[in-house]
């Protein structure tokens, strides 16, 4: 197989730390450089529909809220990983397109409700087929039964990180 990025990177590193060290990354780097090329795809498909992938994320876990495709903008920033700032803003450019709106909740005086309109259920539905087709692409080099085992090995991986 020929040469990577990484198996570049790890030759330099070799000229002033074992070898033995820095294998770990033969793994975590390239996964980190494959992210990289993951984010720049999806951030150019979901761009064509005016969305960024922080939006599509937002518009996505509202869509699967259940039946009311709500919540509250806590379950959201909690559920996302994101600081309250963060969603606040999310929510407010999204609102200000029609793909979200904001209620009272009915069952907390203070709290407040964000529920997917049809305009973001539609848009969002444009964005992800759009991105489908570029995650195939992504993964064209692989065999089926070689994503198949690239997915195990990263849910296991992933199982480790995560409660």
């Amino acid at each position: 197989m020929v040469q990577d990025w990484t198996d570049a990177l790890l030759d330099q590193w070799a000229a002033v730390r074992p070898r033995q060290e820095m294998e770990p990354y033969q793994v975590t780097a390239r996964i980190s450089r494959i992210g990289l090329h993951i984010a720049r795809h999806q951030e150019e498909a979901f761009g064509r529909y005016g969305l960024n992938r922080g939006e599509v994320g937002v518009l996505g876990a509202l869509r699967f809220a259940g039946p009311k495709q709500q919540l509250s903008p806590t379950r959201l920033f909690k559920g996302l990983m994101l600081s309250s700032a963060g969603i606040t803003s999310r929510l407010d450019r999204l609102e200000r397109r029609g793909y979200v709106k904001r209620t009272r909740d009915p069952d907390d005086r203070r709290g407040v409700l964000v529920e997917l309109t049809g305009a973001g259920r539609e848009v969002l539905n444009q964005a992800v087929t759009a991105n489908t087709g570029r995650e195939k692409e992504l993964l064209a080099n692989l065999t089926k039964q070689e994503q198949k085992a690239l997915a195990g090995l990263l849910k296991k991986l992933l199982a480790g990180l995560e409660p």
